[in-house]
C-alpha cells in the first residue's frame, strides 16, 4: 500500500489529503520524498510564519526539551511568563490565558463573555456570515456555513448570525441584551473578506451605546500576518475587549492565547477555567522566538513591503486575465484572489508546476505564505500562476 492508502485505512476520513509525501522543509520550500522542491504559499494555513526549520525556533525547542517537556499548570513556568509578558507588551492588553489551538481559545473567549454578562442579564452573541471560528460546538453555533454545521445539530442557544459588513442589519440586531459581537476583521476561511471602516466604526458606536463586548478572532489574521500585530489595528477603533490568537504563535507547535482588556481582566478566578496542555513550555519557547522576530527584528515591516509588492503583481495579473480573476483583496501577506470559476483545478495545476497554494470558499485562491518570503519567491509564485492561467 502507498501512504495515502495506509492513511485511508486507519484514519477517520476527515481530510482531503494532498497527494504528496513531504520529507522536509527549509525556509519557504517543502521537499517531497522524491526530492522535488515546492514553493509553499500557504504555510501550514498561516501557521509557519517563520517558514520551515528556522534555526532559532529549532534551537529554542531543543533547549527547552532538555529542561522539561511538560509541567502541570499548577507550576509557574518561565517560558509561559516570558511569552505572556511579550504578548501584553506588544498588544497593550492586560491579561493572557494560554491554550492549545484556535478553537480552544474561541471557546474560552465565549466563556469569559458569558461570565462577564451573567449579572448584566446579557446573553446574545452576534456573529457574521462566512466567518470561521473553529469546529467545536460553541464555534459552530456562531457560524452559518452548512459545510461545517450539517449533522451536528442542535447548536447552543443565544447566537445570532447576520451578514458581514451590513451596517443596517447590524444596527437593527444589537440591543441591550447583546452580550458580545464576535468577528474576524479579515475573514480567512470565508474568502479573505475585509471589514469596511464604516462597519467597524458603527460597531464601536453601538458598543458604547449598548455596553457589549467585542471579541476579535485574530487566529489567522493576527501576529503580523497583515503587517500589524493584529488586523484590527488597521482601523481607528479603540480595540476589542477580548482577542484570540493561535496559528503562528507556537512557531509550528500547538499554542493559542486569549488576551483580555481591563473590562474582563477579573472575570476568570481560580478553578473556573483551565487546560492540561495549554501553554506547553516547548511551544512557548518557540513562541518567544516568533514574537522576537515579529516585534524586535522588524519582520512586520518586511510583511508590509513584500505584501505591497505581491498585491501590485497580482493586480497586474488581474488586468491580464479579467475573464478569470474577479478581485484581489486582503492586507499584508493575507491575500485572496477571487476567481470567476472554482479554483481546485488551478491549485492542482500549480502543484504540478511546483507551487503549493490553497483554495477557500471554492473560488478564492488564498495566499498565506511564510512571513519571511522574499520578492524573488513572490515572483516565482506569480510566474507560475500566470503560466497556469494562460494555459
Amino acid at each position: 500500500m502507498n501512504i495515502l492508502e495506509r492513511e485511508a485505512k486507519v484514519f477517520f476520513h476527515t481530510y482531503k489529503r494532498i497527494p504528496l509525501e513531504i520529507d522536509r522543509g527549509e525556509g519557504v520550500y517543502l521537499y517531497s520524498t522524491s526530492g522535488r522542491r515546492y514553493l509553499d504559499l500557504f504555510g501550514g494555513l498561516a501557521v509557519n510564519a517563520l517558514g520551515y526549520n528556522h534555526p532559532r525556533v529549532v534551537e529554542a525547542i531543543g533547549q527547552q526539551i532538555r529542561r522539561y517537556i511538560h509541567l502541570s499548570n499548577y507550576y509557574v513556568q518561565d517560558p509561559q511568563i516570558e511569552l505572556a509578558e511579550r504578548l501584553v507588551k506588544a498588544s497593550g492588553y492586560s491579561k493572557v490565558f494560554l491554550g492549545n489551538s484556535g478553537t480552544e481559545v474561541i471557546e474560552g473567549a465565549l466563556k469569559i463573555a458569558r461570565k462577564w454578562g451573567k449579572d448584566k442579564k446579557k446573553s446574545t452573541v452576534v456573529s457574521f456570515t462566512n466567518a470561521f471560528h473553529g469546529r467545536t460546538m460553541g464555534a459552530l453555533s456562531s457560524m452559518d456555513r452548512e459545510k461545517y454545521r450539517e449533522g451536528f445539530e442542535p447548536f447552543l442557544p443565544g447566537f445570532v448570525c447576520i451578514p458581514f459588513n451590513d451596517v443596517e442589519i447590524l444596527r437593527r440586531t444589537v440591543n441591550k441584551e447583546t452580550l458580545a459581537v464576535m468577528l474576524e476583521f479579515i475573514q480567512g476561511e470565508g474568502g479573505i473578506n475585509v471589514a469596511t471602516a464604516e462597519f467597524i466604526a458603527e460597531l464601536e458606536r453601538l458598543k458604547h451605546q449598548y455596553d457589549f463586548l467585542i471579541i476579535a478572532d485574530e487566529i489567522q489574521a493576527g501576529l503580523g500576518r497583515t503587517g500589524k500585530f493584529f488586523a484590527f489595528e488597521h482601523y481607528s477603533a479603540s480595540g476589542p475587549d477580548i482577542v484570540t490568537a493561535a496559528k503562528p504563535l507556537g512557531g509550528g507547535l500547538p499554542l493559542g492565547a486569549i488576551l483580555g482588556s481591563e473590562r474582563v481582566a477579573d472575570v476568570l478566578q481560580y478553578g473556573v477555567h483551565g487546560t492540561t496542555f495549554g501553554g506547553n513550555p516547548v511551544a512557548c519557547s518557540a513562541g518567544i522566538v516568533v514574537l522576537e522576530e515579529l516585534v524586535d527584528k522588524g519582520l512586520m515591516q518586511h510583511v508590509v513591503e513584500v505584501g505591497e509588492y505581491a498585491f501590485t503583481q497580482l493586480r497586474q495579473l488581474r488586468q491580464e486575465f479579467p475573464q478569470l480573476i474577479a478581485d484581489v483583496r486582503g492586507k499584508g501577506l493575507m491575500i485572496g484572489v477571487e476567481l470567476t470559476r472554482e479554483g481546485d483545478s488551478i491549485v492542482e495545476k500549480m502543484r504540478d508546476e511546483g507551487v503549493l497554494i490553497n483554495c477557500t470558499n471554492q473560488t478564492v485562491l488564498r495566499f498565506l505564505p511564510p512571513l519571511i518570503i522574499t520578492k524573488t519567491e513572490i515572483d516565482e509564485g506569480i510566474r507560475t500562476l500566470r503560466k497556469v492561467l494562460r494555459d
